[in-house]
């Protein structure tokens, strides 16, 4: 039988009974991404040797391990700027280093011959990607760079990544081209710019490059060389405990409903092979906290948990 004592939509309760957002979704809070991830020892272990190594750190997983999370939790920590790479496939190195808008520069060129005013600065129509900026904007200190699903990406972008990784810059031929030594132009977010000399990006201090692959594919052998590897598991019982701790406080009120969620969550992902991932079991206890009975309720429980392999990939 269904519970409709919590239902706003089609039932007794207004809007002013809506509670506020579970804390990963308070969109204006100042609660970091990845404030609360809760790393283990071997994940410590080989974030530091990618820092001390300055190598990229390739994380495999399966979905919702917290690949991700590791990566903003690092920033965060560190107290370091964090910029996200999301990779597709249609991806290529072009898309990371930096992009230039010469249809805008032209049509900009000809208005101002036209009118007889002076060209356009190049700048104006260049910005560097998220790979560029962490490179570029390093004098200070360095950036984390997520390079997330980097399995998504076509063939030949991890080879193409190789060279970047060992020279630490790379050159931006529509600047080479030209007279001045000097160039600003904008960073990926184009929150500021960063000076360019003699045409090329040249990087002070290398950044922490954390890169994700759920593992759809394999990797060159010369780009798996280059990197330190690690490969997160599924959190067990008591990790899925502080989990829910992390974001939700004490809650011993309802520790039997915890108890009982952990155990049949574990119980769908391990024997019954069901590929679930934590955010399912976390907005399953939201909602137990806001007295839903998703343990009485099997067809909401379903919905929340249904494994990710039931959906279709097209």
């Amino acid at each position: 039988m269904i519970n409709e004592d919590w239902w706003i939509y089609e039932g007794t309760k207004t809007l002013e009974d809506l509670p506020a957002p579970p804390p990963w979704r308070r969109l204006t809070a100042t609660v970091q991404r990845g404030e609360k991830f809760e790393p283990n020892e071997q994940e410590k272990q080989m974030v530091n040797a990618a820092l001390y190594l300055r190598r990229p750190l390739l994380i495999t997983g399966k979905p919702g391990v917290g690949k991700t999370s590791l990566a903003y939790a690092v920033a965060h920590k560190l107290g370091l700027k964090i910029l996200r790479w999301s990779i597709t496939t249609q991806t290529t190195l072009q898309d990371g280093l930096y992009s230039y808008d010469a249809i805008g520069r032209l049509q900009d060129a000809s208005l101002a011959k036209n009118n007889s005013t002076a060209q356009p600065n190049i700048s104006k129509y260049l910005h560097l990607g998220s790979l560029g900026t962490a490179l570029a904007d390093s004098k200070e200190k360095l950036h984390v760079l997520l390079i997330d699903e980097i399995d998504k990406s076509d063939i030949d972008l991890p080879n193409n990544l190789l060279h970047i990784f060992e020279e630490g810059g790379f050159p931006i031929p529509e600047l080479e081209r030209l007279d001045e030594e000097k160039q600003e132009i904008f960073t990926y977010d184009k929150t500021k710019t960063v000076t360019i000399e003699n045409g090329k990006v040249h990087c002070h201090h290398f950044p922490l490059v954390i890169m994700t692959s759920n593992g759809e594919r394999e990797f060159p052998p010369a780009f798996l060389r280059r990197c330190l590897r690690l490969e997160m598991s599924l959190p067990d019982e008591n990790k899925l405990k502080k989990i829910i701790t992390a974001h939700f406080g004490e809650q011993s009120k309802y520790q039997t409903q915890i108890d009982a969620l952990v155990e049949q969550f574990i119980k769908l992902r391990d024997e019954d092979e069901k590929e679930v991932t934590t955010d399912q079991l976390l907005n399953a206890f939201f909602l137990k906290l806001n007295n839903v009975d998703v343990l009485d309720d099997a067809n909401l429980l379903d919905a929340l948990w249904q494994s990710l392999s039931d959906f279709p990939t097209r």
